[in-house]
């Protein structure tokens, strides 16, 4: 499978995983701030939304890939499992959701772990449930990591994935694509400083793989009954599969 072309800084050489690194690195303080000002909030309903999906196997232990500052695992808390460990290649976010679990009382539940999502430092079948939360799309490999969530999962495992998707009709279609490519660069741009992150956001969402095509990248991951859950609108999409 060939690695998305779409990158933060095109004038740089580095690969996209160092470049999403450092992109990360530098809107991390600003990043919870971003993501519910730039989604109006709705982002916190789809967590909830998402990690429902995982009420019925009642996981005891989770792994959320591309954590950032670990807002996915927070909610996953409540399923009440023994232990959640969130992964990053951000050192940046991973020390602003630290802080953030200290504070919480999380820490002894939620570890947060440098690691990379298609060479995850983890033991085949050591997870009940694998997640992510806009984080796939970021991956440089987008099969190799989701080979990789799906090697680290028991045997009946389940993997949920949270991801921008692109509306399909008249007129939240171009409503959209107008607020994604012409309002949400300047007031991404404004309060992180980083000229390329928010335009690399808009991006990176239409060249992703959304919908049936990316079930069809979880099959070809090794995951089995794969479903696809749009919400509000076909702005954001759930994505569920299990490890047979």
């Amino acid at each position: 499978m060939k690695k998305a072309g779409v990158v933060p800084y095109k004038d740089q050489q580095e690969g996209k995983k160092e470049q999403v690194a450092n992109m990360f690195n530098k809107i991390s303080k600003r990043y919870d701030l971003l993501n519910h000002l730039l989604s109006l909030g709705i982002d916190i309903s789809w967590r909830k939304k998402a990690i429902k999906q995982l009420s019925e196997i009642e996981p005891r232990s989770l792994l959320d890939v591309a954590t950032g500052t670990g807002d996915f695992a927070i909610e996953a808390l409540k399923l009440k499992p023994e232990k959640i460990v969130g992964v990053d290649i951000s050192e940046g976010m991973l020390e602003v959701g630290r802080q953030k679990m200290d504070k919480m009382g999380y820490s002894h539940i939620i570890s947060m772990e440098l690691g990379d999502s298609e060479n995850l430092p983890y033991r085949e079948r050591s997870f009940d449930a694998t997640i992510a939360a806009f984080g796939v799309r970021n991956f440089e490999n987008l099969e190799e990591g989701l080979k990789g969530m799906h090697r680290i999962l028991k045997n009946g495992g389940k993997i949920v994935v949270l991801e921008f998707s692109k509306p399909k009709t008249f007129p939240f279609k171009q409503l959209y694509n107008f607020y994604f490519k012409a309002i949400l660069p300047i007031i991404g741009r404004l309060i992180s400083k980083d000229n390329s992150a928010y335009t690399y956001l808009p991006e990176s969402v239409q060249v992703f793989p959304d919908g049936q095509d990316f079930l069809n990248i979880l099959q070809k991951s090794g995951f089995s009954d794969t479903k696809c859950i749009p919400l509000t609108f076909g702005i954001c999409s759930i994505y569920t599969g299990i490890k047979k």
